[in-house]
């Protein structure tokens, strides 16, 4: 009997449809996603029905304030297509003005939320419903209520502080002054209200309406520079995604100004280096792993900005030549002393996120990623919306000169990235790893556990993670349990700062993710959501 070719072993088994299928951070998430589905929706109408709800269930990551980016995999033609839902700075912020009194979730570092826009052109191009058939179920459990998950009731706790003294607002998101208890259900009329609009009147509705008032006033009741211009002139962007091979299979991500670009460059180093010769989790295949990530982080670092502000050189960094330089760097036995970004010829040298993903009967797939940031982003609240605004300009540099420099109307460096997998029978599947720098990562583990091992994608999402957490590329090497002690000591040895990652700082660390994956025997979906979170993955 041969042996299937999806190799199935794990301490949570996957869950298996042959329609459609549904993989989020919440349960309720999941259910919308599936509603939308048995209503006749396609896999881009899941998604965003999905992103909604956790707007209201996980607010502590996302919501309406946020940004968006989002992959999508069309089964008619095969292509994978991009879709850009990242805001601006404001037009007239400038550094020179705000360098001296800059703070990572202060009011400066609020850009433009593009989420709304982006739910809407996610619709426009690759769905076939309506906003108000979509955002119908988020709208309903914000009016009903839902009960909060101890997960989540644990981070709103850390964040009450912020919430309270970051806005005059910031008690609507709170319950007499605190964060909701696990278990105690939890209503948001301020975004059942937002989002209703939203969906009687398209994102005009929410830039230049009542929402978009709010944004201003707060935002400049607290030395902001937003306008109502900034909000109106908002818009997304459809772009073609990047694309790198691995083994047999092709990974797809969006272009920069997000950092799928990182996970790229650290697969094509490690595509050369044996890594399917070695086992999982061993001294080697961590080393290799972290120094090509370390070395990808660099020229991430050092380039990736809003490219119609400055050049991103995309594909030199992706050549053969340039990879082979970047690999014959990595020694087998000794860390890199510190990892910096390599020379081009001619060209200047922890988050919160959720991340979601859907398929459809059709073969449609949909890889979806929503974040404020770093929680609650700023913790600044617009009076009567039911949600706070994001805090990316955090993702700008304040070096002036650098590609990366924070500047008026620009998009800063973004670290939420969806994943997709193909190869030359078409999709695999839709995939993705929360949380700041972890996620390039955690998609090139995920990946590798995938393309390598041929691991069934819960498996593939839950095997013990690595994360260089911090500032990356020279930053500490956490690692959860299942990596042998002999293993890290050995990698100390060698000189990475290793750290234990257990206990609540795992989640954090590490973060979470989702991925769902076709069956080529059976046609089945095989679905995954990583046990260290809330989430679970359903089908029809």
């Amino acid at each position: 009997m041969l042996e299937h070719s999806i190799a199935w072993g794990g301490r949570r088994s996957p869950l298996l449809g042959n329609r459609g299928v549904a993989s989020t951070s919440q349960p309720a998430a999941t259910r919308a996603g599936l509603r939308i589905l048995d209503a006749g929706g396609n896999a881009a109408d899941a998604a965003v029905a999905a992103a909604a709800v956790l707007g209201l269930v996980e607010p502590t990551s996302t919501g309406i304030g946020g940004d968006c980016f989002c992959l999508f995999h069309e089964a008619a033609t095969g292509e994978v297509h991009a879709l850009n839902g990242s805001g601006r700075a404001p037009a007239g912020l400038r550094l020179a003005d705000v360098a001296e009194d800059w703070e990572r979730q202060g009011v400066h570092a609020a850009t433009v939320p593009g989420a709304a826009a982006g739910w809407e052109d996610a619709l426009a191009r690759h769905g076939r419903m309506d906003l108000a058939t979509v955002l119908g179920p988020a709208i309903e459990l914000a009016e009903g209520g839902t009960p909060i998950t101890p997960v989540i009731a644990r981070a709103w706790g850390s964040q009450e502080e912020l919430l309270r003294e970051q806005s005059p607002h910031g008690g609507e998101l709170l319950v007499e002054g605190r964060a909701p208890r696990a278990g105690e259900i939890w209503r948001n009329a301020g975004l059942a209200r937002t989002m209703r609009e939203l969906a009687e009147g398209g994102s005009a509705a929410f830039y230049e309406g009542a929402a978009g008032r709010a944004i201003v006033e707060v935002l400049s009741e607290l030395g902001g520079a937003m306008t109502a211009g900034d909000l109106a002139s908002h818009r997304s962007t459809f772009e073609r995604p990047i694309s790198a091979r691995y083994g047999e299979a092709t990974v797809w991500e969006c272009r920069p100004n997000g950092q799928g670009l990182t996970a790229l460059l650290a697969l094509r180093i490690l595509d050369g280096m044996g890594m399917r010769e070695l086992p999982a989790r061993s001294t080697g295949w961590v080393h290799r792993a972290l120094e090509a990530l370390r070395l990808a982080f660099a020229d991430a670092r050092a380039r990736i900005a809003d490219p119609a502000m400055s050049e991103v050189p995309v594909e030199a960094l992706l050549s053969e030549g340039y990879v082979a330089e970047r690999r014959a760097l990595i020694e087998e036995d000794a860390a890199l002393e510190l990892a910096t970004a390599g020379e081009l010829p001619g060209l200047p040298g922890g988050s919160d996120t959720v991340y979601l993903c859907t398929v459809d009967e059709e073969g449609n797939a949909c890889s979806f990623i929503n974040s404020n940031y770093e929680g609650f982003g700023t913790g600044i609240v617009p009076r009567g919306c039911g949600f706070s605004l994001q805090n990316r300009g955090a993702g700008f540099s304040l070096e002036a000169g650098h590609p990366n420099a924070l500047a008026g109307g620009k998009r800063p460096y973004h670290t939420i990235m969806p994943g997709m997998l193909t190869d030359a029978d078409g999709l695999i599947g839709p995939f993705g790893v929360m949380g700041g720098w972890n996620q390039p990562q955690g998609h090139a583990q995920v990946v590798m556990h995938l393309v390598d091992r041929g691991l069934e994608p819960q498996n593939a999402i839950d095997e013990p993670r690595f994360s260089m957490y911090g500032e990356p590329p020279n930053g500490e090497v956490w690692m959860e349990e299942g990596f042998a002690l002999e293993a890290m000591s050995e990698l100390a040895r060698m000189g990475h700062r290793v750290r234990p990652a257990a206990g609540p700082v795992r989640n954090h660390v590490v973060g979470k993710g989702q991925i769902i994956v076709r069956d080529r025997e059976t046609g089945t979906w095989w679905a995954g959501s990583d046990g260290r979170a809330d989430g679970c993955a359903m089908a029809q």
